[in-house]
């Protein structure tokens, strides 16, 4: 599926898709994920945490790392590795837990040090930058560390993994 879709980009773009593989992938998980934390997100923000903007942003980041590490570590990373199963999985929710901290600092800074919450500015303006600092800046700039750590620390070598598709015979 990945190789019919990479053929369709048109050059010169094809080849910096392909080369970049990988991280073509793991945008695609974080797309996927962050489809996920934004509406548990906003559920959970305008039901039951109204009033508790960060504990539904944490709840959502986590919900959206479990579904992150399964489509990571099968999909994106397939081929890397270099740890156990249960090491690369503990080191994986490590980061992911680093991870909640740099998703919601904006969040925390829109609101708590910059004030942007109701009574100081109106409902809109809060859910504007509710939404800007929590599920645009807050993503990028989670999604950025966890590239960098994954790749760092929990599936560090390449082609470890790597499925090796064994010929088939040729029929008489």
């Amino acid at each position: 599926m990945v190789e019919s879709v990479l053929l369709s980009i048109p050059q010169p773009y094809r080849a910096l898709a392909i080369k970049h593989r990988e991280l073509v992938k793991f945008a695609v998980v974080g797309g996927t994920t962050w489809v996920i934390d934004t509406l548990v997100f906003l559920v959970l923000k305008s039901g039951v945490l109204e009033s508790k903007p960060i504990t539904a942003k944490v709840i959502a980041v986590l919900i959206a790392t479990i579904v992150s590490y399964v489509l990571n570590r099968e999909w994106s990373f397939r081929t890397r590795g270099g740890r156990e199963r249960h090491h690369e999985a503990a080191l994986f929710f490590l980061i992911s837990g680093l991870g909640v901290a740099v998703y919601t600092a904006p969040l925390a800074i829109s609101r708590y040090l910059l004030d942007l919450q109701v009574p100081a500015v109106t409902m809109f303006t809060q859910e504007v930058a509710d939404f800007v600092s929590g599920q645009i800046l807050g993503v990028l700039a989670g999604m950025a560390f966890r590239w960098w750590a994954f790749r760092r620390f929990v599936f560090p070598d390449t082609d470890v993994r790597r499925q090796v598709v064994e010929p088939v015979p040729p029929r008489d």
